[in-house]
């Protein structure tokens, strides 16, 4: 189960059939991860809006690069985004919405609907798998998660609270450090599909390691 305010969410029955997505290169949003977002264009306006008046439920996606537009013109998108539900939304007094998006799951792309909205409507399947939070913590390599952290914070001269570091919980730990990192779109995507806690950790850490690498003038091979 996951929750996000106070919304529980524990199987396939508790999602819409059909989600508005908002497709933004580089944004990364996890299941238990919280984004803001500035909300100004018209078409995102309206679907915040729509969507406060239903299940609050929006799909965060990465435009895909090596995809072609449809016949609208349409970008590509990545197979796999995020449900997001939002949990806090300001006006900021000169037309645009402040809002925060709480992660729930991820999910896969089946198929685009035909909408008059402006924004862009999908047919979806929901990650349950994401929902069931029992991740064994003591297989997630912690440890050399804060080590890549801390190697890449050295490599460009930045500084950590490391008492909140240290006192902050595994999975969110990883979760708001894969957020935050300033990889690349297709990097961030890799750490999107990883299946589990693990594996994302792994992920990060091999890109951790990918980017000191490079930057150090070392030899590498792609990650890709």
């Amino acid at each position: 189960m996951i929750q996000a305010g106070n919304v529980s969410y524990h199987n396939a029955d508790d999602f819409p059939e059909i989600l508005p997505i908002f497709p933004l290169t580089g944004a990364l949003l996890l299941p238990g991860g919280h984004l803001p977002l500035n909300i100004f264009e018209p078409r995102y306006l309206q679907m915040v809006g729509d969507a406060m008046q239903n299940h609050k439920l929006i799909g965060m996606i990465q435009p895909n690069p090596k995809g072609q537009p449809d016949e609208n013109g349409q970008q590509a998108l990545s197979q796999i985004g995020c449900i997001g539900r939002i949990t806090a939304c300001q006006e900021s007094g000169d037309g645009r919405l402040l809002i925060s998006l709480s992660g729930v799951c991820r999910f896969t792309l089946l198929e685009e609907v035909k909408t008059t909205k402006l924004y862009r409507l999908v047919q979806y399947q929901a990650n349950i798998s994401d929902l069931d939070q029992a991740t064994d913590l003591n297989d997630v390599d912690r440890e050399g998660v804060l080590t890549a952290f801390r190697n890449y914070l050295q490599a460009n001269g930045m500084e950590a609270d490391w008492e909140t570091v240290e006192k902050t919980e595994t999975d969110t730990l990883i979760t708001a450090l894969c957020m935050m990192s300033p990889f690349e779109p297709a990097e961030k995507q890799a750490l999107l599909e990883s299946p589990n806690l693990k594996t994302r950790a792994e992920t990060l850490i091999a890109i951790s390691e990918f980017y000191l690498a490079r930057n150090s003038g070392e030899p590498v091979s792609s990650l890709q």
